[in-house]
């Protein structure tokens, strides 16, 4: 399975002076694996210690932080001699092992010569009370599920890659089909990892939608396992709205749609937990699409969506029939799918701020505005081949933006008012495109 975060972390290694880093992302979206296959590549011998299981080495950070006396007893653990030159360091389940945290500090600070990458939960990583974070002493990289990109290799159908990145758009529209189909595909199944590899090994639906059922349930036992018993119930009440809350036409999220009476302090920790720990990711309301667009966010204000678009399908009892029955899959609960997806493929990209607007009536609304290369863009995701977008027609003639976008399941073309239509299985590459 290729990931494009092996680039981005041969890129951390070939950095003069870098930092140790921190390798985050939700459970189960394949940090182990990414940091086992970044080694097997690129270094010699490969140093990992686990903390879920490892009761001795807990002990190895419990003596103080002399980084010395740390690599001596680690190379005992591991059984070889951890040399700087050719061995890359894993604390993997960091969380287990609050001291191996801070230690990063101290080996920055004397022994940078060691490469170690630390991966744990957003939860276990942010949550340890008492714990010495090693700040401005690490580096971080977040991991997400594999994008439609990924997805495509993952699934032998990377001869569909090369003409999205180069842009012939001719040659993709002649094989719309096959480009429809596959995003179909990755509208059911999604970007988890173990999910995508249990689809290529058996090419079956069923058994995809059970792997995604095993991981809901795990991130539920999660749930008990690392927050105060009262917060439980809040965090589940909170999580199982999320479909029901993407399903209306307005997709603002809404308190009382959770429980009745409900207000934001009854569930600030739980949506706190869910978003620190991955799970969700949260889109704020912009009140002026001005730069920066973080000036002008509303706190309030905000739609949640999940972590992966299969998830969310599962989650929503979507049945694979509508992976054959036309445009079922793209129409289900008022294009929330394509917007999940369009959104997932945006998270993927470093730096990139990523809003939605409504005017003060909340009449007109844009799916997404994003902040990219100091121009203010809004996107409009629409979830097949019908283009009309009232509020986007009206936001280009009141905010005049330099560039807008619509993605669609329409063929490419650019229009007046350099408004770009990109199809929506091409909208992880429209930062070539513009």
């Amino acid at each position: 399975m290729y990931r494009k975060a092996i680039e981005e972390l041969l890129t951390w290694k070939n950095k003069k002076n870098h930092k140790p880093l921190i390798l985050q992302g939700a459970r189960q979206v394949g940090k182990t694996w990414l940091m086992k296959e970044f080694g097997k590549q690129y270094y010699k011998n490969v140093a990992y210690i686990t903390f879920d299981t490892n009761e001795t080495v807990k002990q190895v950070f419990s003596k103080g932080f002399n980084t010395e006396k740390i690599i001596t007893e680690l190379s005992l653990n591991v059984g070889f001699k951890i040399e700087p030159a050719n061995t890359l360091i894993i604390f993997d389940e960091v969380q287990e092992c609050p001291l191996a945290l801070t230690s990063l500090k101290y080996f920055n600070e004397n022994a940078p010569e060691y490469d170690i990458i630390a991966a744990g939960s957003y939860l276990g990583v942010a949550h340890h009370e008492g714990t010495g974070f090693p700040v401005g002493k690490v580096e971080f990289l977040k991991l997400y599920p594999l994008d439609f990109m990924e997805f495509l290799m993952a699934t032998g159908n990377e001869r569909f890659i090369e003409p999205i990145k180069n842009n012939a758009f001719d040659t993709v529209s002649t094989f719309k089909n096959d480009y429809e189909y596959l995003l179909k595909q990755y509208l059911y199944i999604g970007g988890m990892p173990d999910v995508v590899n249990e689809f290529v090994n058996n090419h079956d639906f069923n058994s995809v939608r059970d792997k995604q059922n095993t991981i809901l349930e795990t991130y539920e036992q999660d749930f008990s396992k690392h927050i105060q018993p009262n917060t439980v119930e809040k965090i589940r009440m909170l999580w199982h709205s999320i479909p029901s809350q993407l399903a209306k036409e307005n997709k603002k999220f809404i308190y009382n749609a959770v429980k009745k009476g409900a207000r934001a302090k009854d569930f600030e920790l739980a949506l706190a937990w869910l978003r620190d720990s991955g799970l969700i990711y949260m889109v704020h309301r912009v009140k002026k699409p001005n730069l920066p667009l973080i000036a002008y966010e509303d706190f309030d204000i905000f739609k949640i969506y999940i972590l992966d678009v299969g998830l969310l399908g599962a989650m929503a009892n979507l049945d694979s029939k509508t992976l054959i029955d036309g445009n079922a899959v793209f129409e289900e609960f008022k294009g929330t799918f394509s917007e999940q997806y369009v959104l997932q493929q945006l998270k993927t990209m470093p730096n990139l701020p990523i809003y939605y607007w409504t005017n003060e009536r909340s009449q007109a609304e844009i799916d997404y505005i994003i902040q990219h290369e100091g121009n203010i863009i809004p996107i409009e995701v629409k979830s097949t081949t019908n283009l009309r977008a009232k509020s986007l027609n009206n936001f280009i003639k009141e905010h005049k933006p330099q560039i807008s976008i619509r993605t669609s399941l329409a063929d490419y073309k650019l229009n007046d008012n350099n408004l770009y239509d990109i199809p929506l299985y091409a909208i992880g590459n429209f930062n070539s495109i513009i």
